[in-house]
């Protein structure tokens, strides 16, 4: 069998993408660590990397022994970590994932408070709004918004997701407001494609009852950040669409307005939080999992919703 510190490398180097970055988590050299990864393959007979100047790629091999490494490692780091803790005081490292405006508007300003009623747990908060794997990536908690799908992971609901077309009042006095879905044709529109290649298209109700897609090539101009459609409208440069809780801020100071709130259907979307499914969840990921369950299911601005908003706030 492998010695651990040569697993413990490999799924650190996977889950950090460089030699280096795990070097700095395992207060290693980078020499070492890359060492530690070569034993391994000449031990297993396989390359688990492929190696460039910029880039460490897992082959097909390493994704599939990382895929069965990973969860035991995180087992035995639970275990460590509970025996440790004697009567349930919760210790050690907890790793969230969260999207990148999501998490910096609403979970980094969880973590401070929790942190201080618990002195002895460090938190590492990754900010990404690519599709991340917990499980192999060793995260204990991820925030995640959009439709929620059968996973074997544990899915905590916050709030729903609700999106709104916004446009600025400058751009609305300058190109009209619309007034209903057919009005939106020649006007600027803002699409999202994210780094997966998936496109979250401008969805309207439609006389069936469900909701149903524009023309994905009525926009004019594509982001890979859904907040960042956010400052196009800003600077009275089109129509976006972007989630109610991360544009009630302007809202609130009348730098946007919300359009077609009567024809607009995003569909169900929510944010929940998800983390492994085990009978006992670790002292130390459970203080986390409650702090922000109970700081996000009572923000103001998560509970929002179109239909409710005040008059002066649309177009």
């Amino acid at each position: 069998m492998p010695r651990l510190e040569r697993l413990v490398a490999f799924v650190e180097s996977a889950a950090t993408g460089s030699f280096s970055a795990a070097a700095r988590k395992l207060d290693l050299t980078p020499a070492a660590v890359s060492k530690s990864v070569l034993k391994l393959e000449d031990e297993l007979g396989l390359r688990l990397f492929n190696r460039s100047t910029r880039q460490l790629r897992l082959t097909h091999e390493g994704e599939r022994f990382l895929a069965r490494v990973a969860p035991g490692l995180r087992s035995l780091d639970e275990a460590v970590a509970e025996v440790a803790q004697g009567a349930g005081v919760p210790r050690g490292r907890v790793r969230i994932s969260a999207p990148l405006g999501f998490g910096r508007r609403y979970v980094m300003p969880c973590l401070p408070g929790v942190m201080a009623r618990h002195t002895l747990i460090q938190v590492e908060l990754s900010l990404t709004n690519r599709q991340v794997d917990l499980v192999a990536e060793g995260f204990d908690i991820g925030v995640r918004g959009g439709v929620l799908e059968d996973s074997a992971l544990v899915a905590r609901r916050v709030a729903r997701l609700p999106l709104v077309l916004v446009a600025s009042p400058a751009y609305l006095r300058r190109r009209g407001a619309p007034q209903r879905e057919a009005d939106l044709a020649g006007h600027d529109l803002v699409g999202v494609r994210l780094e997966s290649g998936a496109e979250i298209p401008f969805m309207f109700r439609g006389r069936a009852g469900g909701p149903r897609p524009y023309p994905a090539d009525a926009a004019r101009l594509w982001l890979s950040d859904p907040e960042a459609a956010l400052d196009v409208a800003l600077l009275h440069a089109g129509i976006a669409q972007a989630g109610l809780h991360h544009a009630m801020p302007f809202l609130r100071t009348g730098r946007l307005k919300v359009l077609l709130v009567g024809e607009h259907d995003a569909g169900d979307r929510e944010i929940a939080l998800h983390y492994p499914h085990r009978q006992y969840l670790a002292p130390r990921v459970r203080v986390v999992v409650d702090a922000l369950l109970e700081a996000l299911s009572g923000h103001e601005d998560l509970q929002a919703m179109p239909a409710k908003l005040p008059r002066e706030w649309l177009a």
